[in-house]
Order: C-alpha cells, then structure tokens, then sequence
C-alpha cells in the first residue's frame, strides 16, 4: 500500500479560516519524512495550490502549501498535489488552464494530482464545493489534466475526492458520472477525506465503524459507475489537546490503518495519506491547531513513531 502525509502546519478550519502557527522548517520536515518514509520505499507528499479568479500563472508557478513542495519529492517521493477550484466566478475552462500548467510544471515529480478538495461540501469557502460550476471543474479538470500528462508522457494518476456521502449527498458520485463518459475513463483514483471521532463520537467500535463507511464508499463508487477505480483514503487524522491525548492519538491511526490495510484488497484501496505531520500551534487548544503527529516544533508524539512502524510493516 503507498503512504504518504500533508507535512505543513497551517490546516483549514470549518469556519472558513485557516489555524496557522509558526512558519514550516524545511529542515526538519526532510528528516522527519526521511524517517517515515524509511529505506527508499515509494511515499507521497501531499500538497496544495489553488485556482482562484485572477490570481493564475500561467507557467503553472502558483504558490504550493507547504512552500515549495516540490523540494520534498526526493528520495523515491513523489507529490500528491491537490489542484483546488476557487473560482467565484465559475471559471472552469481557466481552472483547466490551471491543472494543465500543474502538469506541465510539476508532472515529473507527481505521482498523484487531485481535482478540486472535498467538492461535496458547499457551506465552508476553504472547500471547493463552495464555488459555483464545481462539479464541471471536476468533470473538465480530470479528462484536461490526464491528457496533458499522457502528452508529455508523464506516469501521474488524476483523480478527486470528497468526504463520506450519506443521506441526500449519497448521489453525489452518480450525479457526476451521469453522462460524463470521458470522465469516468480518465479518472485513475478516488480519494476519501475522513476523520471518524474528530467531529463527531464514533458509537460503538472505532474498527468497526471505519470497517462500514468504506465499504459505504465502494458501494456508492459501484452504483456510480466506479466500481473498478481505486480508492485512495486522501486525508486521515485525530488531533490531539484537552480531553485528546497522545497516547490515544497513536491508538486511532494503528486502528484506521490496519482496516484501511485488511480492507485493501476487498474494496480497492490502493494508499493511505496521514493528516498531518506537525502541529499548527501546540500552545492553542483549538481542534484545528494539533492535527501533527509532532507538536509545533517538530518534538514527535507516540503517534508519529505508531506510523512509522506501520509504513514499515505495511508499506510497498
């Protein structure tokens, strides 16, 4: 299974804001994901960048979250960049314009570029699916961005995500396959953002309940078409604080990666990336502030070592 982790601090709030901290050392963020990573296995590095309205360079330089991201693909890693749509304006054929450039800029060293970020939620501006015309970025995004990588010949899988689909929003995936057909047959991977027992209790077994929404999830994939594409689980974590320890932190990643890994070959799962390597700001109780398997300043938690020992066990 391919791993991989967010290594910056700032993260996205559900406010519409962002829980930042002191600035990311690339220094340190080396040698932690070195460490990680181990012996020369694959690892992806995960990334952002944004389209928004008047804001694009069309040599595809458009600042990254961390910075400079790319400085991290060494080593047999490789980014897995997230190519958000912000466009308040609906501007979908310059969104294209945009994941072509990220193409032609960062297609050597990407191993993973995902169209638009949790498009399924509307009610939060750091998400995609606020913006008008989401789901034709999607659409037109995928089909522009895996042609311009088979142009230049390079071996980057194109794909999106959201987060768990339930109730109304469980038409989302048949609503963006319906008459898509290019779409579905450029579309290497789906991803899932999920954080049970972060915003709301998991009742009963945490095993258990992480067991069933995945296989949800491939249900949903297969009623839409998508039966065969893999599953990559994009975004993962517990943070730490009042009420939250560490100990128990590296007790929730053990368990959600050991079903992601004893469900890969049944329901399609093909990779896990961990949110996030380092704290916002240790000092904020803030959920949104202590996503890190280190604290602030790079001191690594249980957690972090609970990782590395999987990605050592499972990892390949």
């Amino acid at each position: 299974m391919l791993f991989g982790i967010y290594p910056g601090g700032a993260t996205g709030d559900d406010a519409g804001g962002l829980a930042t901290g002191a600035p990311d050392s690339p220094e340190r963020i080396s040698a932690l994901l070195d460490e990680l990573q181990g012996p020369g296995g694959p690892f992806v590095v995960r990334a952002y960048t944004a389209f928004k309205d008047n804001a694009f360079e069309d040599n595809g330089a458009t600042p990254t979250t961390p910075a400079d991201a790319a400085r991290y693909a060494v080593r047999g890693r490789r980014l897995d960049l997230v190519a958000q749509y912000q466009s308040a304006t609906g501007d979908v054929a310059g969104y294209c314009d945009f994941v072509r450039a990220l193409v032609e800029r960062h297609g050597a060293v990407t191993a993973m570029l995902q169209v638009t970020e949790e498009p399924n939620v509307t009610d939060n501006p750091v998400l995609d699916g606020h913006y008008p015309r989401v789901r034709d970025a999607i659409t037109a995004g995928v089909v522009a961005a895996k042609s311009r990588a088979r142009e230049l010949g390079h071996d980057l899988a194109v794909g999106f995500n959201t987060t768990p689909l339930f109730g109304p929003a469980a038409s989302f995936l048949t609503d963006l396959t319906a008459g898509a057909p290019a779409f579905a047959d450029a579309l290497d991977y789906v991803g899932l953002d999920f954080f049970p027992d972060v915003f709301r209790p998991v009742a009963g077994d945490l095993a258990e309940g992480v067991a069933g929404l995945l296989s949800h999830h491939r249900e949903l994939l297969r009623a839409a078409g998508l039966g065969h594409v893999p599953l990559h689980i994009t975004e993962h974590g517990w943070p730490t604080g009042p009420d939250r320890s560490p100990r128990r932190q590296a007790e929730v990643v053990q368990a959600v990666v050991r079903v992601v890994a004893e469900n890969a070959d049944r329901l399609g799962i093909t990779g896990y990336t961990h949110f996030a390597l380092r704290d916002a700001d240790s000092a904020n109780p803030g959920l949104f502030h202590n996503f890190g398997l280190t604290t602030d300043d790079y001191t690594p938690k249980p957690a972090f070592g609970a990782y590395r020992a999987l990605i050592a066990e499972l990892g390949g």
